[in-house]
């Protein structure tokens, strides 16, 4: 592994949930372990499992791996982590200020920005020097920090002053405030962050173009910001001889193939490794041992193992009862590298085959969508938002206004404050709700939205009311707001999309629980991808559609008032014929009772 080559003394792995970034963090401490060195590693990941992979209780103290001498783990629960930092900031205003007013900071320190810092407050620490950290030849850290949250560390003070003083938009500013005790120690690990010689960054995807083009733009905010020090591991890569005689995989080895050969050109200068996919769970030591290895023998794959497709409701059982609305807004949320585009767009493609009027509408980039749905089809039309415009739009016009009086200071900061990943998640959704309006006659079709927290943000600063009151030029007339829509589950129905794999289905319910916030309530959940509903013979698929059916049955019995099941497919969804397709698969009927 190019990665393992000449080892610095800190490591970061970072990557999309799923692509298997805390597997590879316990490999390689277990694999530096072995060798002689004393390896800490500590994980931010707020889905973290290194204590299952170990078969170890691990929580916020440093932990001993009996099993493997030399190995030490700490697991910072993100969540723990961002509440005490709430609290430490809320709780001298609780009492002074109105309760709104205490509500509204909470909410502004509730997103993803806040955990993250929170969580780089925690382990600081371990990046400097100190007693914590100075009998260890090397520290993992399963999961990195953003490029924004590290830029945010690098500007100057005054964070307090600029948020009292209103300053600030929608923003991600809010958790910074009160830091200034710990800003020497933030530099320090800054500086460790952006040292080749002390930090190697791991960027962790899979064999699929969607993933790899995350994480290009993953590569190039760091390198922009001074870490150029990265790797890039592709893992979960089937190999060529575990396609055998049966189709799926040989398509989906064709497919993985494509994706490596036409990889982004900010990729390719990079040092690469690929990791074979394997059949077996990643958890315990043999497991570990064998997963930088390359190499898996068919034994490891089980002699018995039940070929039949899972029995599930399909997409198409979904859309039948979208489609008895005659119209509404359809939204389809999800984490990234789940396929919740395509998703949008099959939904939309059988709406519009049954002849009903569809109006999809996406802010994704991908070309292969644009080019599936740049054909006429009937009753469907599409419009593609571009999230840089849009979002660059929203940027001027708040540098023009609320920017217009501030010092040079004030608007480096609220420069940083519009780079945030809420800025795009507004600016898009402000396009999307000029779109919203159509719903009451049509079905609108929406891709990528904005999260419960963005929304609330919104709400609470009336944003979205003043903006719409402004478009209508009459304030006198009564209007009904994107939020108030998004509530009412008799106009709006939200599709969460997943993955039959642990974090995909951890993330998509800490969504569900960031809408519920919002007062909106998810209406069914779409397990993407699903080996276990789909046809092969090849063992290692097989023994891998096999570890799909827990997290299945999550999805069915814990999580979801209703799911479907979309099968792995062999030709590529693209175009109207393979777009639905995912509406169908081998089962029908529903099917608790296989799972």
């Amino acid at each position: 592994m190019n990665f393992l080559d000449h080892p610095p003394r800190f490591f970061f792995f970072t990557g999309k949930g799923g692509v298997g970034k805390t597997s590879i963090a316990c490999a390689t401490a277990v694999k530096l372990a072995d060798a002689g060195k004393r390896v800490l590693l500590v994980s931010t990941d707020p889905a973290s499992n290194v204590g299952q992979v170990f078969g170890v209780a691990i929580g916020n103290a440093i932990t001993a791996i009996v099993a493997v001498p030399n190995l030490f783990a700490l697991e910072i629960d993100p969540q723990a982590a961002a509440q005490t930092y709430r609290d430490r900031i809320v709780g001298p205003v609780r009492g002074v200020l109105p309760d709104t007013v205490v509500r509204g900071i909470e909410e502004q320190l509730s997103g993803a920005c806040t955990t993250e810092i929170a969580a780089f407050d925690e382990f600081t620490a371990l990046l400097v020097d100190s007693a914590l950290t100075a009998d260890y030849d090397h520290v993992l850290f399963d999961t990195a920090p953003t490029g924004h949250t590290i830029r945010l560390l690098q500007l100057p003070g005054a964070w307090s002053g600029f948020l009292a003083e209103g300053k600030g938009d929608a923003s991600c500013l809010g958790p910074l405030a009160g830091l200034e005790k710990q800003r020497e120690q933030y530099k320090a690990a800054v500086d460790a962050l952006a040292d080749a010689a002390r930090t190697r960054l791991v960027l962790v995807a899979r064999a699929q173009a969607s993933t790899l083009r995350e994480v290009a733009r993953t590569h190039e905010e760091l390198a922009d910001i001074g870490l150029r020090q990265q790797y890039l591991v592709i893992n979960g890569v089937l190999p060529e001889g575990a396609a055998g005689d049966d189709e799926l995989a040989a398509a989906v080895f064709a497919r993985e193939q494509a994706a490596i050969t036409t990889i982004p050109d900010a990729l390719k200068a990079l040092p690469r490794d690929q990791i074979a996919l394997k059949s077996f769970n990643l958890v315990g030591l043999d497991a570990l041992h064998h997963l930088l290895d390359n190499v898996e023998t068919l034994a490891e794959h089980p002699a018995a193992t039940n070929a039949e497709p899972i029995v599930a409701p399909t997409l198409a059982t979904l859309v039948d009862e979208i489609a008895a609305d005659a119209h509404g807004l359809v939204m389809v949320m999800g984490k990234g590298g789940v396929g919740k585009t395509t998703l949008a767009a099959a939904v939309a493609v059988e709406l519009a085959h049954r002849g009903l009027p569809v109006h999809l509408t996406t802010s994704d980039p991908a070309a292969h969508l644009t080019e599936t749905l740049s054909e006429t089809l009937e009753n469907l039309s599409v419009s593609r938002i571009d999230p840089h415009a849009e979002t660059e739009r929203y940027r001027q016009h708040v540098l023009e206004t609320k920017g217009a009086k501030l010092d040079a200071q004030g608007r480096a900061l609220l420069k940083e404050d519009l780079r945030s990943p809420c800025t795009e998640e507004i600016a898009v959704f402000q396009a999307f709700s000029r779109i919203i309006r159509e719903a009451g006659k049509k079905f609108v079709v929406m891709d990528t939205a904005p999260t419960g927290h963005t929304l609330l943000l919104l709400d609470a600063t009336g944003a979205y009311h003043r903006e719409i009151a402004r478009q209508m030029d009459d304030k006198g007339i009564h209007f009904t707001t994107p939020m108030m829509q998004l509530q009412d589950p008799k106009q709006t129905k939200v599709l969460l999309v997943t993955l039959a794999e642990t974090t995909p289905v951890l993330e998509a319910a800490n969504l569900q629980d960031d809408l519920r916030r919002a007062g909106i309530e998810p209406w069914a959940w779409i397990i993407n991808n699903s080996i276990a509903a789909a046809r092969t013979c090849s063992p290692l698929l097989l023994q891998r559609a096999a570890n799909e059916r827990r997290e299945i049955d999550a999805v069915a019995k814990v999580h979801a008032q209703r799911y479907a099941l979309v099968p792995l497919l062999k030709d590529e969804p693209v175009g109207e014929e393979n777009l639905r397709a995912l509406s169908q698969s081998q089962a029908t009927t529903n099917a608790e009772a296989d799972l």
